[in-house]
């Protein structure tokens, strides 16, 4: 994914006008929260989040073409089927922006497939193949802990919590693992997405059921670093506007305000702008996003060799882990 610096600005100016109307911050933040009668829902565990990421990142870097890539996937629809999701395994071949062909697969596990009410929750699970942000090593793929196996992570030990429960959700839900995500170049390649989220752009365009659509979808991406803060994506406020402020407020509730913050953020092109614009399916992106920080807009080690194990936190894990399983119950 990639900063929008054009969208970025503009957020800036909305900002700075709406912080002119009101007196605090606080009073813009109290205005925008509801309260919900929240229902109850299982626990979810940053524990086992942890044990899922890790479990990925093992492999070695998830690079499309590789050795890696191959296990990790075969992993993955191993472990949906193992936790009783319908799967389905959507391979395609992707062109890179230099022309190179990539073997590539989105692989997409149902629960509750007969439900007509579905909502869907959705992360990349390739690694990027090149530390092109490594301060010292810019060469060599990384382990992308945090950019891709933290919300793979979160989706596994949301499903194995739903199958473990005694009382499930009454909606469907999909989780989607969008392939091929993190290889783009925005210096070098053309299109609109310069080279990123190519798994998403495909299955925009080729759902893998017929005339599929969603009452609304979320995205993770970076959803495992210590001390994350998730403000409010752009894209997301203008595409899912409601479902982004549902979402926040149900955090905030849980006492997980520190890490969804109640304010605008930049505008980022990642996996769920093509779920928006060609699918038509209104999806959220929670992003780990610096908070007034114009030097860098990802977590730390973003894009280095340095996002390994050692970024991830259960405590983060849990708390997007926790909000996503009481957003599917209070659907009940």
């Amino acid at each position: 994914m990639f900063k929008n610096t054009k969208w970025f600005f503009v957020v800036i100016l909305f900002s700075t006008f709406w912080n002119c109307k009101t007196n605090t911050s606080s009073e813009q933040t109290t205005e925008s929260e509801t309260t919900n009668t929240l229902v109850k829902a299982p626990v979810f565990s940053g524990d086992s989040a942890y044990v899922y990421t890790e479990k990925q990142v093992k492999f070695g870097p998830r690079v499309p073409n590789s050795a890696a890539h191959t296990r990790c996937g075969d992993y993955l629809v191993a472990e949906l089927k193992r936790l009783g999701c319908s799967v389905t395994e959507q391979k395609f071949t992707a062109t890179h922006y230099d022309g190179s062909k990539l073997n590539a697969r989105n692989i997409i596990g149902s629960i509750n497939p007969q439900a007509t009410k579905r909502i869907l929750l959705a992360s990349h699970w390739d690694s990027r193949p090149v530390a092109d942000e490594d301060p010292t090593n810019k060469t060599g793929a990384i382990d992308g802990a945090n950019d891709g196996a933290s919300g793979v992570g979160v989706l596994l030990e949301l499903a194995r919590i739903i199958q473990q429960a005694a009382q499930k959700p009454t909606v469907g839900i999909d989780l989607l693992f969008f392939d091929v995500e993190d290889g783009g170049n925005s210096a070098v390649a053309k299109d609109k997405f310069t080279g990123f989220c190519l798994g998403s752009q495909y299955w925009a365009a080729n759902k893998h059921i017929p005339n599929y659509s969603a009452y609304y979808g979320v995205l993770l991406d970076m959803v495992g670093a210590k001390g994350a803060t998730f403000p409010k994506e752009s894209f997301s406020n203008q595409y899912a506007g409601e479902v982004t402020r549902n979402l926040w407020n149900l955090a905030s509730q849980l006492g997980y305000s520190s890490y969804f913050i109640q304010q605008d953020g930049a505008a980022i092109t990642d996996d769920h702008l093509p779920v928006n614009e060609t699918a038509k399916i209104p999806m959220v992106d929670i992003i780990h996003l610096q908070m007034n920080n114009p030097q860098k807009t990802f977590f730390d080690d973003w894009h280095t060799h340095e996002d390994d194990m050692r970024n991830i936190d259960p405590n983060t894990l849990k708390a997007v882990g926790q909000t996503l399983l009481q957003a599917l119950y209070q659907e009940q």
